[in-house]
């Protein structure tokens, strides 16, 4: 049975830090694309950062230089660390994987997880 199960959400001030955890069980964690999307309320999901394989990892605008992906294949976990959060940051986590190399396209992935709540607020 294939699950992504996320943690690490929770309420942090402007400015402040968190780590989003992703365990995939089930499937070809090693082989796969892995990559973390948010959805704001009544907005689309938004793709953050994707890696695959040995490739660099990509990561939107909207994120760049604050937030850094990391897998770990013994694990196979996957990690969102997320720095100097912004108000506008506040949104569900979501991890996803895909059996194949990467896509930017949220419809492109296969398997996703229940989501994780993050906060920033004063």
């Amino acid at each position: 049975q294939v699950r992504l199960v996320e943690s690490g959400g929770g309420s942090v001030q402007p400015g402040g830090s968190l780590t989003l955890s992703c365990e995939g069980l089930g499937f070809a964690y090693s082989s796969s694309c892995m990559a973390w999307f948010r959805q704001r309320i009544g907005e689309q999901r938004e793709g953050l950062a994707r890696v695959y394989s040995a490739y660099t990892p990509l990561y939107s605008d909207s994120v760049k230089g604050r937030f850094t992906i990391r897998r770990d294949t013994e694990k196979n976990i996957l990690y969102l660390q997320m720095n100097n959060l912004e108000p506008e940051d506040t949104a569900m986590y979501y991890c996803a994987a895909r059996l194949n190399y990467c896509r930017e396209d949220p419809t492109a992935f296969d398997y996703w997880g229940q989501g994780t709540q993050v906060t920033v607020a004063s």
